[in-house]
């Protein structure tokens, strides 16, 4: 595994001071302290590049060996080609098919369920990176105090390859339900809305979130999420070494972990230091958690992930004992520390 952080910074104080409240105000309420954001000149294909090739070092793999490229993400470099085209060539991974998958925040798991058949059903591929990243700075409204305090820019990658029959993914369950999609989306852009003077004074190129319905939806899935893989598995809860989830909120993520009875240090939460990254939060928290946690092969995984679409899933992971390359998380200022899990409700609703 490898990840990439870019080396600006947006802190809490630089939000507050657009958004109109204060750095206290975003950390009681949503647990980030800092958020990385991308150059003017950067795309969300240059995080990628760079996540990939510190996987295929980790892996100790030529980039030229990899037979699969799968990105996810919801901020591409274009609506066309596919942003995994262009990790493609900025790598050099001359000899890999290359698609995108586009499932919002939980992307990274479709793609690596793609990547999982993929692998298992074609003879001639020994390698797949897969990679989530957003940019989702390009696409803020920074004003916006309900999207503008939690999403920033990042990306993590893996590579897959074959594994003896006692580790690797042992489980998938995937689901979406269109009927929610417009309760987080890029309205403009694409062709039932095409980019015209209109739009842009509309402000619908910007990411627009109902962040009570958001909010609701995440309360309700995770559980489920989380319930139903261990059902499904006769597994019980302490029988999981580590739970892996997409980064909405620490907060809530924290909140919703304690009512699940999650054993203490057992879930991994990162958004604290890289707020929310989109498709890339859940691998950078595996990759997170193998590189500060001390996952161990033969540790049960459990990931979960949710997202616009809106979209969910879950996998269990046995570790092999993988390499991992993780950038290192930016120094931020002390904040205080938070007396318990904040009131989610205000005037605009739950922060998701």
């Amino acid at each position: 595994m490898g990840t990439h952080l870019p080396p600006g910074l947006r802190t809490n104080a630089d939000v507050a001071r657009e958004t109109g409240v204060t750095p206290e105000w975003i950390t009681e309420r949503t647990g980030v302290r800092v958020r990385h954001v991308a150059d003017p000149g950067e795309a969300a294909s240059d995080l990628a590049a760079h996540a990939v090739r510190a996987a295929a070092d980790a892996a100790g793999i030529d980039v030229g060996d990899i037979g699969l490229l799968v990105c996810a993400t919801s901020t591409p470099d274009e609506l066309g080609p596919s942003t995994a085209c262009r990790v493609q060539a900025s790598v050099g991974a001359s000899r890999a098919v290359a698609l995108d998958v586009s499932a919002a925040c939980s992307g990274w798991l479709f793609a690596a369920k793609v990547a999982h058949d993929w692998l298992r059903g074609t003879a001639g591929i020994r390698y797949a990176a897969v990679v989530g990243v957003e940019a989702y700075s390009k696409f803020l409204d920074p004003a916006d105090r309900g999207t503008a305090v939690l999403f920033a820019d990042g990306a993590a990658a893996a590579i897959l390859a074959a594994v003896d029959h006692a580790h690797g993914f042992t489980y998938f369950s995937l689901g979406s339900d269109g009927t929610l999609a417009d309760h987080v989306l890029i309205p403009a852009g694409g062709s039932r809305m095409p980019a015209d003077a209109h739009t842009l004074a509309l402000g619908a190129h910007r990411i627009h979130m109902d962040g009570r319905a958001v909010s609701r939806f995440i309360t309700d899935i995770f559980p489920r999420l989380v319930t139903e893989a261990l059902d499904r598995n006769g597994l019980g809860i302490r029988d999981i070494d580590c739970v892996v989830a997409h980064q909405p909120n620490p907060v809530l993520l924290r909140q919703i972990g304690q009512d699940l009875g999650i054993p203490d240090g057992r879930l991994v939460v990162v958004g604290d230091d890289v707020g929310n990254i989109g498709a890339a939060c859940a691998p950078y928290a595996l990759a997170r958690a193998a590189d500060q946690h001390g996952l161990r092969p033969g540790d049960r995984i459990l990931l979960a992930v949710f997202g616009a679409g809106m979209t969910w899933g879950s996998a269990l992971l046995t570790w092999s004992g993988a390499q991992v390359r993780v950038a290192p998380a930016a120094p931020h200022t002390a904040l205080p520390a938070l007396a318990g899990p904040a009131d989610l409700s205000d005037s605009e609703g739950a922060l998701p």
